[in-house]
């Protein structure tokens, strides 16, 4: 069986004053074991197309304006955390899955559950099928530690400010020549998982700095945006997706020349949503 280094995520605490926000990368952990590439059939460089290459360095500027940060180490394709903790494929597998698994999902469909079974344009990752016990493994070193500390992030900032802003970071593939690919696209769970406020003003900032945003089209919210944002009980999830060709070349999978100036965009959008987050916080105390 396959386990990451222990622990497998890492918590960057807030540069001075904390702000009730929290910037987490669930999809760009690199430490590949040697035993988990031994397993797949593709090597190192195909799996990592499945990464959210960079984005925890991409968000560093947000310890700087007051936000906790987390991010996984271990990789998306080893196990996914933006997915139900079951969310399983049958068809990866030697054993009969237990009842409780999650196998008839469209994530799983498409052969992206919390262990995914392919890495886009590369194809399936095993050559052959799993025991059920490595998907046990998995989900108990790196699906529950995840969300076990993420709650208790979460937890914390709503008990120390009233509220919790929660940014839930990812990248996606630019296609060639970009077309009509927004930059970034903002999920909300199609308004469910945060304020409209809180969304207008995320779109704001990105679009004063030229680019183009669009909402909820391709990507809605995955798991963490859809479990965590209770706006009611005054936590706002916004999950926010990057356009890789605007920092990285998608061959090499090196930053270029722009992940400096995208890094910089990126703080002034966390010293904003801060700047909000303690608004919120000021207002709760009042009531």
């Amino acid at each position: 069986m396959t386990a990451p280094v222990d622990p497998p995520l890492r918590i960057l605490a807030p540069q001075g004053r904390a702000a009730p926000v929290i910037v987490a990368s669930p999809h760009s952990g690199r430490d590949y074991t040697a035993e988990f590439l031994r397993m797949s059939r593709l090597d190192a460089h195909a799996l990592r197309r499945s990464e959210d290459c960079y984005v925890e360095q991409l968000c560093e500027g947000s310890m700087g304006q007051g936000a906790t940060m987390l991010h996984a180490t271990f990789p998306r394709a080893y196990c996914d955390v933006n997915r139900e903790a079951w969310e399983l494929d049958p068809t990866m597998f030697r054993d009969p899955l237990p009842h409780w698994c999650n196998t008839t999902s469209s994530k799983v469909r498409a052969g992206f559950g919390t262990i995914a079974r392919i890495v886009s344009r590369d194809g399936p990752i095993y050559p052959r099928p799993l025991p059920f016990s490595e998907a046990e493994t998995r989900i108990r070193t790196c699906w529950q530690p995840y969300h076990d500390t993420l709650s208790r992030l979460v937890q914390a900032c709503r008990d120390q400010h009233g509220c919790c802003i929660l940014l839930d970071a990812h990248s996606m593939p630019t296609p060639q020549g970009r077309g009509e690919m927004p930059d970034f696209v903002l999920g909300n769970a199609w308004g469910t998982s945060c304020t409209a406020e809180l969304t207008a003003l995320v779109e704001d900032v990105l679009s004063g700095h030229g680019y183009t945003v669009a909402r909820n089209v391709p990507f809605a919210g995955g798991y963490v945006t859809r479990h965590y944002g209770r706006p009611r009980r005054g936590v706002q999830a916004l999950q926010l997706e990057i356009s890789r060709g605007l920092y990285m070349d998608q061959d090499s999978l090196e930053p270029h020349a722009g992940f400096v100036s995208l890094q910089a965009v990126l703080t002034d959008l966390f010293a904003t949503i801060a700047q909000y987050g303690d608004l919120l916080a000021r207002q709760v105390a009042a009531e």
